[in-house]
């Protein structure tokens, strides 16, 4: 398709918006390390929780979205709706513990939770596993979704893509450190929004629907329900059972990390004190889950109808490589059908979520290969201006990486897969080692190792034709992992007392797994209630998901169940809201 005139100046103004943070923030961002890649701990909570989910609002999202829809029906997104669970645990059990801990990236945390020489091991080693590998394996995917809709919507060639949508990530990120992206993330959310709702719109308009009750009337039920079809017992075990059962605490998956992690970490260390950490990690949830996914649906269901099958999205796009044709590309299909003006609105707020996405990823994997592998085991002794420095270079050298690995991915759904399998079974680890002393670095290590290996072997026998179920290779996956690091845990020896009594002083944990350690270190008893926690969890989860499904029920015309969704979703909000008084109150008296 030909952008016109209207559309490129739409695109340029909304770029240059959103760009303008990393002119602003560019000399505040080279002070030093502190500023860089975390802020300087003064970002509020509303910035920092629209940050978040501006992260996790990347161009393979939708492309995701749009791909489970048309393969497994509205159902399938379950596979990450699941991964609520994960994130208001984290809200409300780890916010707080990460902002005391007062480290700079949450793999500096090893070193103060652990002892000896395998805490200096799993710092570095997982400073390149996910500064490095893991890290770009998300950027990969996410680029590989911009290469597949520039291709549709510009017909730039995917090295073409790499090249001028790489150079300005990589520009943007290394000149403005954490405070511009984070202001830029407020922009590109805007942006991103009103563009996918407009895009929502356009598509229900479109001939073939025939408005929201033609594409009601004219798509299956199967594909419209919330729930899968329970006689259809793999479907319901893959996009269900498992992810509500299983997967939920026992993958690692990047922007919903059990106990918290990645970039969500370095975001809560960036708050200016443990309230807002804990309210910019509910927002984002609240967002991530109830504001976004319904556009994406809305337009999947509509390609449902102009699109039918993977022929008449050839036909439509006889300039696409073939290679790209998958479902996922039904979704940049779908905006090529927009008016002029709107498309460009729509380029560019794909773009600004490209560019908000990969400028954290670059920023968080700068953060780890330097300050938790450079500065901790090559050069220890140089000024601030220098880490600086080698932080804006290794972003560059991310970037290319990323945009090498990108050319090994087929598809959005593929990446997922891989990414889901790789984080199998470490997550009880990261859920427990903040409650339970006993568990040490060789747990973690041996945990990685086994996951990683599980599933680079499920992924090489896949090449080769071997396919395994991916619900039966996830819970294997996490079965074998669980077991190899409980195992490990038992036969090492346990953290060096005084480390374990000075980690307790700073954190403050509650609950009976260092009550032993509590009472040798003569602290004050933690200021968290985990029964208030877990009320919390409960709550935030309703709230979340009775937005989401009533939102869904209003959509269908299931006014019933909306009016039910709508009563459980005001009920549980105000709820909250006196239980996070309470929580804010106990932690600051008066």
């Amino acid at each position: 398709m030909q952008l016109t005139s209207l559309d490129w100046i739409v695109v340029a103004a909304c770029l240059l918006i959103a760009l303008l943070p990393a002119l602003f923030f560019a000399r505040r961002a080279g002070r030093g390390t502190v500023e860089f890649f975390v802020s300087g701990r003064a970002a509020p909570w509303w910035l920092i929780g629209t940050s978040m989910v501006a992260t996790t609002f990347a161009t393979d999202t939708p492309n995701l979205v749009t791909e489970l829809v048309r393969t497994k029906g509205v159902a399938a997104n379950w596979v990450w709706w699941s991964f609520l669970l994960t994130g208001m645990l984290t809200v409300f059990f780890y916010a707080r513990l990460w902002r005391r801990s007062g480290v700079l990236t949450d793999l500096e945390f090893y070193e103060i939770r652990y002892s000896g020489k395998s805490a200096s091991l799993v710092r570095g080693f997982r400073a390149l596993y996910l500064g490095l590998f893991f890290n770009c394996v998300i950027m990969a995917n996410v680029t590989l979704a911009a290469v597949k809709i520039a291709n549709v919507m510009l017909g730039w060639t995917p090295l073409q893509t790499v090249l001028i949508c790489g150079s300005i990530c990589v520009v943007f990120s290394a000149m403005s450190g954490l405070w511009g992206v984070l202001a830029a993330d407020l922009v590109q959310f805007a942006i991103a929004m009103v563009g996918v709702t407009a895009a929502a719109y356009y598509a229900l308009d479109h001939e073939a629907v025939g408005g929201l009750a033609g594409m009601l009337s004219k798509i299956e039920p199967a594909k419209l329900n919330l729930l899968p079809d329970f006689s259809n017992t793999e479907l319901t075990l893959t996009v269900l059972i498992i992810p509500l059962t299983v997967q939920w605490w026992s993958v690692w998956y990047p922007g919903a990390e059990p106990g918290g992690g990645s970039y969500v970490a370095q975001r809560i260390l960036a708050a200016k004190d443990e309230k807002h950490s804990m309210a910019a990690t509910l927002w984002f949830n609240i967002a991530m889950y109830a504001l976004r996914p319904w556009p994406w649906i809305i337009v999947a269901l509509c390609s449902l109808l102009v699109f039918p099958t993977l022929g008449d999205l050839q036909a439509a796009l006889p300039h696409v490589d073939p290679a790209l044709i998958k479902d996922d590309l039904a979704y940049p299909a779908m905006l090529t059908l927009l008016p002029a003006g709107l498309v460009g609105l729509l380029v560019a707020s794909l773009f600004a979520a490209y560019v908000s996405t990969m400028s954290t990823q670059l920023n968080w994997g700068a953060s780890y290969l330097v300050h938790d592998f450079y500065r901790r085991f090559v050069r220890r002794d140089a000024d601030e201006r220098h880490y600086v420095l080698v932080s804006r270079l290794a972003s560059v050298a991310l970037m290319l990486v990323a945009g090498g690995m990108m050319f090994l991915l087929e598809s959005a759904g593929e990446a997922f897969e891989l990414l889901l399998a790789i984080g199998a079974g470490t997550g009880l680890i990261y859920l427990l080692r903040w409650f339970w002393w006993r568990i040490n670095a060789w747990s973690e290590i041996a945990a990685m190792g086994s996951s990683f290996l599980i599933a680079a072997g499920l992924f090489v026998a896949k090449r080769f034709g071997v396919e395994v179920p991916t619900h039966l290779s996830l819970v294997g996956a996490m079965l074998a992992a669980t077991l190899v690091w409980v195992v490990v845990t038992y036969l090492t020896r346990p953290v060096d007392r005084n480390v374990l009594i000075r980690f307790y002083q700073l954190v403050r944990p509650a609950g009976p797994g260092w009550s032993a350690i509590r009472e040798a270190s003569g602290a004050t008893p933690s200021p968290d209630s985990l029964p208030h926690a877990l009320l919390g969890w409960i709550l935030g989860c309703t709230l979340v998901y009775s937005a989401l499904f009533g939102t869904g029920s209003f959509i269908y015309g299931r006014t019933t169940a909306g009016v039910v969704c709508a009563a459980m979703f005001l009920a549980s909000g105000m709820a909250l809201a006196a239980l996070l008084r309470v929580l804010w109150r106990d932690r600051h008296p008066g």
